[in-house]
């Protein structure tokens, strides 16, 4: 339980979304993982991984496990309950934006990248915490659909957020194209001088 206390530790001075925090533990196939997880009402993910109490700053499998599991449970949840418009579209930044999570894995033959240790390498650990975690957060969801909606809301805000700044970021470059002196093919100045023509 060291990860929950980690959890609720790093949202000490943020206001949380729901309280306690979610609480996925399991113990399969020679692997032990713990996951505390809650959202926050910042813009920031804060999520921290260890591999044998080892902390992978880097990331690695098990973290790429977690990511992928969170987007598609989170997507798949919206969609079969109807929380979400089809023209909207939830990636995976928009599902960890204000995130703040601690996962932890205990395995038998670690294998880390590079001689800092800062990454996970075991190919086999994402497939098993991502059907860990889709399990039990899908558990969570239909046990508690008012977390549920806090979550799936600020995941489509994120969204939402996201598709706004696109078009304004491709409004603002086409008005600098048409300022331009030099006008392209279709809109090329006038060459005619006589008003009749």
């Amino acid at each position: 339980r060291r990860v929950l206390f980690r959890s609720e530790y790093l949202n000490r001075n943020k206001k949380t979304l729901f309280t306690p925090p979610i609480y996925i533990e399991d113990d399969q196939d020679r692997m032990a993982m713990e996951l505390a997880m809650t959202y926050n009402d910042g813009y920031k993910e804060d999520v921290f991984s260890f591999a044998n109490n080892i902390h992978t700053r880097e990331g690695g499998t098990h973290l790429a496990g977690l990511r992928s599991a969170l987007t598609r449970t989170i997507n798949s949840y919206a969609t079969s309950n109807g929380l979400i418009k089809k023209d909207v579209n939830i990636s995976g930044d928009d599902v960890r934006e204000g995130l703040t999570a601690v996962l932890s894995i205990k395995i038998p033959e670690p294998q880390f990248e590079g001689q800092t240790k800062t990454k996970l390498g075991n190919a086999e650990v994402q497939g098993m915490v991502a059907s860990v975690i889709n399990k039990k957060l899908t558990q969570f969801l239909e046990e508690n659909p008012k977390e549920a909606r806090f979550i799936v809301a600020k995941a489509t805000m994120a969204a939402q957020a996201r598709e706004a700044a696109k078009r304004a970021r491709d409004l603002t470059r086409r008005k600098s194209v048409l300022e331009n002196s030099l006008l392209p093919g279709k809109l090329a100045d006038c060459q005619e001088k006589d008003p009749a023509l």
